[in-house]
């Protein structure tokens, strides 16, 4: 019978410091929650299988699943801009890379026990964590955005004991890679350069293969993060997304989205948004996620100048350069993500501004960020074919004063004019560009209660039937698609450690 998981170990060869061996701990009695079939089948694996005795014994780190050679990573990072020099997977345990249809994958276990770099915690994960993350890792996956994914949810049979006592589950992680800014940041802060070289080969090879024939590989290496950051990032705003907790530990070189705690998503629009109940000062609130993006990145460049050259001088400079491009790969990104939120197929002097005044008028206004942008698309006009009147009041509704919503629909239907004749398209592109379904915050936490107080899985298998189509109507499923009472204020997340 072949393995379960098809494992191909890169990390696991790399210098023994750089990780900690250890296997999951077993745990009383796992039950499969959920299983991600189709993503199953991207990597290769057998989904039969995977739901039996066998699968969920490895799923839930019961077993040790053949050619594992599991671990947890050494890592550093700064933490609300405070830097901890040793950090580490503490509740998760890498089980070894399979290569799929979309190249290699890390599979690693959230909530497996903990590891040598648990700094007292007792490495687990309570249910309600795991869920949010299986549930919006999806979600973003579905609007297009770069992440991590989900392969399975497992419960436990055990407790875990945070503010009260709650349902232990484990989490099964799709990754490109678990490598992050923090990674580098380890090896810099122990100035072992020869560390710092094998970890940027190592992700030059599996992520910038490219950059390798470069004549400086680690700038190239270093550019090509940016770059993927920045256009992460410009996305994130795109959907309304908050990471919530974007330490430089938080931070995948990848480019996906990684480490799902506090996270959540813009109801009613105001930059100055965040949930994060350890965001005290919102230093990670909407609107600043591209400035700490470029912090991070700096952090991440501090750590490779060893490697950009000899001369430090030099290095700073190649560093300083390679970090000025940031602010124009991603203004192009998330200007070029809100034309076609607008309908807008070319680029003009005064897009920018057009789409800054709706945002402004929206913060003034308490519009609701999702609903804005969909009820517009219902409400562009095309050619031999004018907006039902009750689409424009759909988008005017969503405005304490609907006038100021008229004044500037006006400036953006003069703007339509000078676009190219699409015929009866716009409106589908927009469709295209602006979902009609995120995972709510009100939606995410009642399927949470049902699961966790109720063991009811059923809002969470419903919720994730309708996020995983987000641009698609669904009349069956409209009331997933409203906006919460009151705008979402006050609304809090937790990180669930």
């Amino acid at each position: 019978m072949t393995a379960l998981f098809p494992f191909d170990n890169s990390y696991a060869r790399l210098p023994d410091r750089f990780f900690k061996r250890i296997a999951p701990t077993p745990v009383e009695a796992p039950r499969l929650v959920r299983l991600n079939r189709a993503l199953a089948e991207d990597l290769g694996l057998d989904a039969v299988r995977l739901e039996s005795p066998e699968g969920v014994s490895v799923l839930a780190g019961q077993h040790v699943a053949e050619g594992s050679e599991p671990l947890a990573a050494a890592y550093a990072g700064h933490q609300f801009g405070q830097f901890v020099p040793q950090l580490g997977d503490g509740r998760a345990i890498l089980l070894g890379e399979v290569v799929g249809r979309d190249g290699r994958r890390d599979i690693q276990l959230k909530g497996s026990g903990p590891t040598p770099f648990s700094r007292r915690g007792d490495g687990r994960a309570a249910l309600g964590p795991v869920l949010r993350e299986y549930l919006v890792s999806e979600a973003m996956h579905a609007l297009g955005i770069p992440t991590t994914r989900a392969l399975a949810a497992v419960t436990t049979g055990e407790q875990v004991i945070r503010e009260t006592v709650l349902p232990g589950a484990v989490l099964t992680r799709v990754a490109s890679s678990h490598i992050r800014v923090g990674s580098f940041q380890f090896f810099a802060a122990r100035g072992d350069v020869d560390g710092l070289r094998a970890l940027a080969d190592h992700a030059i090879a599996r992520h910038d293969p490219a950059a390798a024939e470069a004549d400086n590989p680690y700038l190239a290496f270093l550019e090509g993060v940016i770059r993927r950051q920045a256009e992460l990032v410009a996305r994130w705003l795109t959907v309304g997304f908050i990471h919530g907790v974007m330490n430089t530990d938080n931070m995948s070189i990848a480019g996906e989205t990684i480490d799902y705690g506090p996270c959540a998503f813009l109801d009613t629009y105001d930059p100055a948004t965040a949930f994060s109940s350890i965001d005290r000062h919102g230093r990670y609130a909407y609107g600043n996620q591209p400035r700490i993006a470029l912090w991070n990145l700096t952090r991440l460049a501090e750590a490779l100048l060893p490697l950009l050259s000899e001369d430090e001088t030099r290095a700073v400079a190649e560093a300083e350069a390679a970090l000025s491009g940031f602010a124009g790969l991603f203004e192009t990104a998330y200007h070029g993500g809100l034309n076609r939120k607008l309908g807008l197929a070319t680029t003009r002097d005064g897009d920018a501004a057009l789409a800054g005044d709706l945002l402004k008028t929206m913060a003034e206004n308490g519009a609701d960020f999702t609903l804005t942008f969909r009820r517009l698309g219902e409400a562009a006009p095309e050619a031999g074919s004018d907006p039902e009147p009750a689409a424009i009041e759909a988008v005017r509704s969503l405005f304490i004063d609907p006038t100021a919503f008229d004044r500037w629909a006006e400036r953006w239907r003069r703007r339509l004019t000078e676009e190219p004749d699409v015929g009866t398209a716009r409106r589908q592109s927009m469709r295209t560009a602006n979902p009609a379904f995120i995972p709510r915050n009100h939606r995410v936490e009642a399927m949470i209660e049902a699961a966790v107080e109720r063991q009811d899985f059923a809002p969470f298998d419903t919720l994730l039937t309708v996020l995983t189509r987000p641009y698609d109507d669904q009349p069956d499923f409209a009331q997933y698609a409203e906006a919460p009472e009151g705008g979402g204020r006050g609304y809090r997340t937790f990180c669930g450690t």
